[in-house]
C-alpha cells in the first residue's frame, strides 16, 4: 500500500545541502504507525568554523518549524 507523505519543513543548511522533514503515514494505520522521516544530505555537510554557528542554527530552525507544523496537524487529526 502506498504511503501518504506530508511535508513538514525543508531548507538549506549551508547554502546548498538540503534537509527535508516529512510525516509518513500508511494507508493501513492499524498496522503501521506514522513516522517522521528526516532526509539528510547523502554526503557530509561541510562548513567553515566561522560559518558553523549559522549551519547549526539552520538545522535547529528547520527542526523547530517541522515540530510546529506537526503540532498543528495533531490538532486536527489523531496521530
Amino acid at each position: 500500500m502506498p504511503n501518504q507523505t506530508t511535508h513538514l519543513a525543508s531548507g538549506t543548511l549551508n547554502g546548498h545541502d538540503q534537509l527535508i522533514v516529512e510525516l509518513v503515514e500508511s494507508e493501513d494505520a492499524a498496522k503501521h504507525l506514522p513516522v517522521i522521516a528526516i532526509r539528510w544530505p547523502s554526503k557530509a555537510t561541510v562548513t567553515t568554523p566561522a560559518a558553523y554557528d549559522q549551519v547549526a542554527a539552520n538545522v535547529m530552525r528547520l527542526l523547530a518549524n517541522a515540530s510546529t507544523t506537526l503540532a498543528g496537524i495533531k490538532v486536527w487529526r489523531k496521530l
